[in-house]
C-alpha cells in the first residue's frame, strides 16, 4: 500500500484527472493537498462525488491537508478571523470522516519561543479547544506539521496539553530536512506520530523531490518510523515541478517505484527492532 499526495501537479480545479492517474499507477492511498491553502469550503456534493471517484478508482482517503486559509485563519489574531478558520477546519474534519479518513494535518501559525499566554498562543488554544470535541466526535485526529523553520519546540509544548487521540504530529521529511535536524526532533517525538509527508530535497529549500533523489536520510528515517507510533503507508507529498519529469504517468511510476523502496526498508527495520 502507497500513498500520494493529490496535487503533484496542481491544488486547485478539478481532481479527477490526477486521481486517475494515481490509480493507474499503482497508488492504494490518498493524501488529499487540493485546496490546502485556499478558503475554499467543500460542500456535501462535493464530498459525495470525491467519494464516488474514490469508489470506482479503488483509492482510499489516507489523510488531508487542513487549511492554512488566506482569511479565514485558525490561529488568527483577529477574533472573526480565527472563528472563521475553526469552520475551515470543521469542514475538512467533516470531509475527512465523510471519505473514511481518521487524520486531517494542520500548519501551526507562527509563535513566539517563549509562551506568556496571551496574543498567538491564546488563539491556538482556543481554536483548538473548540476544535477537540469536534474532532473527536467525529474519530478524526489533527496531526501538527513541523515547519521550516523547525517549529517543533511549539509542537511538544502543546502536546504536553492534549490528549494523542486528538493531537499527533504529521513527519514532514523535506523541512526536517532544511531545518537540518528534524530528524533528532523526530526521534523525540516518535510516539505522537500519526501522518508523514515524505519527499526529498539537497537541504537548500523545500522542493518536494522523489524520495532517495536528495540528501535526507532515509536510512535513520526508516528505523524512527519503525519504533514509532506511525501505523498506516508510506505516504509522499511530491511534486513534478522540479523533478525533471515532464510526463505525468512517468513521474508517478518512479514515484511508485521509490516509495515501495522506502517501504521495504521500514519493514525490515522493524524485523530489526523486533
Amino acid at each position: 500500500m502507497l500513498s500520494v499526495t493529490t496535487d503533484y501537479v496542481k491544488g486547485t480545479g478539478d481532481p479527477e484527472p490526477y486521481l486517475r492517474r494515481i490509480a493507474d499507477a499503482g497508488f492504494t492511498h490518498l493524501h488529499w493537498c487540493h485546496q490546502w491553502n485556499t478558503d475554499f469550503l467543500y460542500g456535501p456534493a462535493e464530498i459525495d462525488q470525491i467519494g464516488a471517484w474514490l469508489g470506482e478508482l479503488g483509492l482510499r482517503m489516507l489523510d488531508i491537508h487542513a487549511s492554512h486559509g488566506v482569511e479565514k485563519v485558525w490561529g488568527s489574531l483577529r477574533e472573526y478571523q480565527r472563528l472563521a478558520g475553526v469552520e475551515l477546519v470543521q469542514n475538512r474534519i467533516v470531509m475527512a470522516a465523510s471519505l473514511g479518513s481518521d487524520v486531517i494535518i494542520l500548519h501551526l501559525p507562527p509563535l513566539p519561543p517563549e509562551d506568556t499566554g496571551t496574543g498567538a498562543w491564546v488563539s491556538v488554544r482556543r481554536s483548538l479547544d473548540a476544535l477537540a470535541p469536534f474532532a473527536r466526535a467525529r474519530g478524526v485526529r489533527i496531526a501538527l506539521e513541523n515547519l521550516n523553520p523547525a517549529n517543533f519546540l511549539a509542537i511538544g509544548r502543546l502536546f504536553t496539553e492534549y490528549e494523542p487521540d486528538f493531537l499527533g504530529l504529521c513527519y514532514d521529511a523535506g523541512h526536517g530536512n532544511v531545518a537540518g535536524d528534524g530528524l533528532d526532533q523526530l526521534a523525540t517525538l516518535r510516539d505522537r506520530l500519526i501522518s508523514v509527508h515524505l519527499h526529498d530535497n539537497d537541504g537548500t529549500g523545500d522542493h518536494h523531490n522523489l524520495l532517495f533523489s536528495g540528501t535526507v536520510d532515509w536510512q535513520r528515517l526508516a528505523a524512527i518510523m519503525a519504533t514509532s507510533s506511525y501505523e498506516k503507508c508510506v505516504s509522499m507529498e511530491l511534486s513534478i515541478g522540479r523533478s525533471g519529469y515532464t510526463d505525468e504517468t512517468a513521474f508517478l511510476q518512479r514515484g511508485y517505484e521509490t516509495g515501495m523502496r522506502f517501504a521495504t526498508m521500514i519493514a525490515e527495520a522493524k524485523g530489526v527492532s523486533g
